[in-house]
C-alpha cells in the first residue's frame, strides 16, 4: 500500500526518537499540560488520554497530519459545512476511479474527516485551558 513504512524506517525513527530526547520532552510537557488541566478543573485522566493521543499522532506523523491540517484550515476558516467531503475530494484522482473505487474512496474520506473532526473538538477544549 502507498505510504506504508518499512520495518526498517520505522526502526531508525524510533532510535532518532531516542537518541533526541523526544519521550523525555513528551513526559515534561505531559506533566505540565497535565497540570494545567488540573488547575482548570479538568479531569486529570481525560486530559491525560487526550495528550498521550496527541503525542500518538506526532510520532505516527504522514499524510493524515496533511489531511488533518487542511480539515483544521477548513473549519477554522468557514466551521462545519455541510459539503466538507466535497472540498476535500481530490477531483483529479477521483475522476479517474471506478464506480465502486468512488464508493470506497468517498466512505474512506467520510471516516478520516470525522475522525479529523473529533481530533479538532478535542483540541479546541483543551487549547481553550
Amino acid at each position: 500500500m502507498k505510504g506504508e513504512k518499512s520495518f526498517r524506517s520505522v526502526a531508525k525513527d524510533a532510535k532518532r526518537r531516542l537518541k533526541s530526547g523526544f519521550w523525555e520532552d513528551c513526559e515534561a510537557e505531559l506533566h505540565t499540560e497535565l497540570a494545567r488541566a488540573r488547575e482548570a478543573g479538568v479531569s486529570e485522566s481525560r486530559a491525560a488520554r487526550y495528550f498521550t493521543d496527541k503525542i500518538a499522532l506526532r510520532v505516527a506523523g504522514g499524510d493524515d497530519e496533511a489531511f488533518y491540517a487542511r480539515v483544521r484550515a477548513m473549519l477554522l476558516a468557514e466551521g462545519e459545512v455541510s459539503d466538507a467531503i466535497g472540498r476535500l475530494t481530490d477531483r483529479a484522482y477521483y475522476d479517474t476511479l471506478s464506480y465502486e473505487e468512488k464508493q470506497r474512496y468517498t466512505l474512506n474520506l467520510s471516516e478520516r474527516y470525522l475522525r479529523a473532526l473529533e481530533r479538532f473538538r478535542r483540541e479546541c477544549e483543551f487549547e481553550s485551558l
